[in-house]
């Protein structure tokens, strides 16, 4: 009987540290396990708080103004396909309105204004001081609101979670008990990915001014413990990636996107002016 060698179990581990990096690299997920990826851009999201035009631990890549570019109502159309597909398949998640609001405050590119449910607790206090309710000089008489100069609207495209498996293929494609071993291995191995969409409205125009999509996804990867013993330690804090993180992420590339685009914004023209026939006419 052939003696143990004694530095076959340190081999194995890192034979297998080096398989997993292959994996996670032949699906271009290369880089730390769970990290959402961001178009270009790498990062976690939206983080940390706002006030004003300050910010508290806000995301490393989130676009940032030096002044807004006037002030913005945020909308999400929930009659459309987008949202019953998305509360249906992620209900726990809600709506996406809170955290693009605390993105756009933190850039300080525009000042965010209320135009959401909350919108009835504005109006409530106003009617408490028309009933005389309210103690003299509270100050909710007319002309105290802010209008809001543009509307941003918030889609979901695509949102899947567990994507891009990869243990049968390689299971398959060696065989043997090395190859259920990378096929667990990369069985394990799947991404979470979204695609988001970011609308622009001048809300006294209705003109579009501006659109932008972003995209992120990370790795969601789930290891046996029984297949690596003592060695799991250095995976296991890369399983169950939350699926908010990705959407949050792709919304976070779209607002970048948006953002650089209006730095070099021109107003569109059409001769004649705009919603006056254009340009592209029909005969008599």
């Amino acid at each position: 009987m052939m003696p143990r060698d004694p530095l076959r179990k340190g081999k194995v581990k890192v034979g297998l540290a080096l398989v997993l990096a292959t994996v996670l690299s032949g699906v271009g997920l290369s880089g730390q396990a769970g990290e959402p990826r961001k178009g270009a851009v790498s990062g976690m999201g939206v983080t940390g708080g706002a006030a004003g035009g300050a910010s508290e631990a806000a995301a490393s890549d989130l676009e940032h103004c030096d002044s807004p570019y006037g002030t913005v109502a945020v909308v999400e159309d929930q009659a459309t396909d987008w949202w019953s597909t998305y509360r249906s398949r992620y209900p726990q998640l809600g709506s996406t309105i809170p955290l693009i609001r605390l993105m756009i405050q933190q850039s300080n590119c525009f000042v965010v204004v209320e135009r959401g449910q909350a919108m009835g607790n504005l109006m409530q206090e106003r009617e408490l001081e028309r009933s005389g309710e309210l103690r003299e000089g509270s100050g909710f008489g007319k002309g105290q609101m802010v209008a809001a100069d543009y509307t941003i609207s918030p889609s979901i495209q695509f949102a899947e979670k567990g994507t891009s498996g990869l243990g049968g293929a390689l299971g398959g494609l060696i065989g043997g008990t090395k190859g259920r071993v990378l096929g667990a291995i990369a069985g394990g191995v799947k991404t979470n990915e979204a695609a988001t969409t970011l609308l622009l409205v001048d809300n006294r125009s209705s003109v579009q001014i501006a659109a932008a999509t972003g995209n992120a996804k990370n790795v969601d990867l789930k290891l046996g413990v029984g297949l690596f013993g003592s060695a799991a330690v250095g995976v296991g804090g890369f399983t169950d990636t939350p699926e908010g993180k990705v959407i949050t992420a792709a919304f976070v590339d779209a607002y970048n996107q948006m953002v650089r685009a209006l730095r070099n914004y021109r107003a569109q023209t059409v001769e004649g002016g705009l919603g006056k026939g254009g340009r592209l006419g029909v005969g008599d």
